[in-house]
């Protein structure tokens, strides 16, 4: 594999990325809020410990579906960003497997999770694991019963859908959602990394 994780994570986290007075970072072509990982975690734990158990999985998917949304818009702004092409893309020749690992690589360089993939089958399956992630940090408020990475979870199959699910599509009404995740393993469970399985929606 021609990706350099080391020098993609090195490179990447001294991208300054800087807020405007409202609070967003304009980079990227997309808009990225600039708010504490607790406020997240918070936000997601009420919500889902305070809907009835019928109507959990409608919540849970909620939240898996935002963090989708924004992977595939924010995705798609890095892997055409001027900071990718001058780190990245001269590491590509395996499209868009290498995109991918490159995509995880910065994934952890902005901390949002310390992640790779560890098995790819193109346009099938993908398995990433993450060793650290904002969205573990639930366990100030208990150890968690179920599995509440979302925003990983959404991020995955956002990340299928850009390199498998055909050209980007701005209005998200194709390309978008081709892929879903499965969350099988999580830091807040106990478990010793996080693991998230990709596959194509059925």
């Amino acid at each position: 594999m021609a990706i350099d994780r080391a020098r993609i994570i090195d490179a990447m986290s001294k991208v300054q990325v800087i807020g405007n007075e409202e609070g967003l970072i304009p980079a990227f072509n997309v808009f990225v809020t600039q708010l504490p990982g607790d406020f997240w975690n918070a936000f997601a734990e009420r919500l889902t410990r305070s809907v009835d158990p019928d109507t959990l999985e409608a919540a849970e998917w909620l939240l898996v579906n935002a963090a989708h949304e924004c992977g595939y818009h924010t995705g798609y702004g890095i892997i055409t960003s001027e900071e990718w092409k001058a780190v990245v893309g001269p590491m590509i020749e395996k499209a868009p497997e290498d995109i991918l690992h490159g995509a995880f690589a910065v994934f952890t360089a902005w901390g949002w999770a310390k992640s790779e993939i560890v098995e790819i089958v193109p346009n099938k399956k993908m398995v990433v694991r993450a060793y650290d992630y904002y969205e573990s940090d639930v366990v100030r408020y208990g150890k968690s019963s179920k599995p509440s990475a979302y925003m990983i979870r959404g991020v995955c199959g956002a990340f299928m859908d850009l390199g498998y699910g055909g050209e980007y599509d701005p209005t998200g009404k194709t390309g978008l959602r081709t892929f879903q995740c499965a969350q099988t393993k999580g830091i807040e469970c106990g478990d010793e990394y996080g693991e998230f399985v990709v596959t194509k929606a059925a």
